[in-house]
């Protein structure tokens, strides 16, 4: 079985982010890593694939260091990896990623099931594995937290707040599972040793035949208007027991409406 697995290379989320003037994010003022989510849709692949056989290609977009996410994926086991680099793509919506992904996928080719995150953890949208699916003409299920693969079927567990739902598709499909499906594992020595002469493939935008004008800010079908910081968070309420304590509690939380 081959597994495309889509990863994105975001800022890391314990950094201060700020925003350029066009709102996009400053991406060198914070380090950036491996999108967390990301991780889960990486091991899943991996353990599909030892559990029969097959191949992991990790597929990103980005500037030069996205391909940071592509080498953390190769260094948890994946085999292969894919980045796709051209200046133009800074900026890119939602619509252009999952215009450059499906074309990449195409280029991978032979592909039986590719793989995502939920979601970023920067854009935290959602969106992308839909936009792909419908692109590359694939069936979709979404927010897996278990899956298996049997012969030419997926099948996931959905979970929400009130039930539980069996999903089944056939193959090719494109999946998104959540951070229940599984425990990431952590690269060891051996497997970062190993990472160092594993392929990485760069391709432009020419080598997939995107134009330049169908991607970046330019082509973007939204845009974010404004950007503020959230303010500090206040110094909470401090109630003092005096014997009252529990009628003070009590206040507290119906002053608030939690009783």
């Amino acid at each position: 079985m081959n597994i495309v697995v889509c990863v994105k290379y975001v800022p890391d989320a314990q950094g201060d982010r700020t925003f350029e003037a066009d709102h996009t994010t400053d991406r060198e003022a914070v380090d950036g890593l491996l999108s967390e989510l990301d991780e889960y849709a990486v091991e899943e692949a991996l353990k599909i694939v030892e559990a029969g056989d097959g191949e992991v290609t990790v597929l990103t977009m980005g500037p030069d260091d996205a391909v940071a996410a592509v080498k953390k994926s190769l260094q948890m086991g994946a085999d292969k990896g894919v980045h796709v680099l051209d200046e133009a793509i800074a900026g890119s919506d939602a619509a252009a990623t999952s215009l450059v992904l499906a074309e990449a996928v195409r280029k991978i080719g032979d592909v039986d099931l590719v793989l995502t995150g939920l979601a970023s953890t920067d854009g935290s949208m959602s969106v992308v594995p839909a936009m792909l699916a419908e692109r590359l003409g694939l069936p979709q299920v979404t927010f897996a937290s278990e899956l298996t693969v049997e012969g030419g079927t997926v099948r996931i567990r959905r979970d929400n707040e009130a039930y539980s739902e069996t999903v089944e598709s056939s193959l090719p499909a494109v999946v998104s599972v959540t951070d229940q499906i599984n425990e990431p594992r952590y690269p060891s020595f051996k497997g970062i040793m190993a990472a160092k002469k594993k392929p990485v493939e760069t391709w432009s935008l020419a080598d997939l035949g995107v134009d330049a004008s169908q991607v970046g800010l330019g082509a973007a079908w939204t845009e974010v208007v404004d950007a503020t910081a959230r303010p500090p968070r206040a110094a909470g309420e401090v109630v003092t027991d005096e014997g009252d304590g529990g009628g003070k509690l009590a206040e507290f939380l119906a002053s608030r409406r939690f009783a």
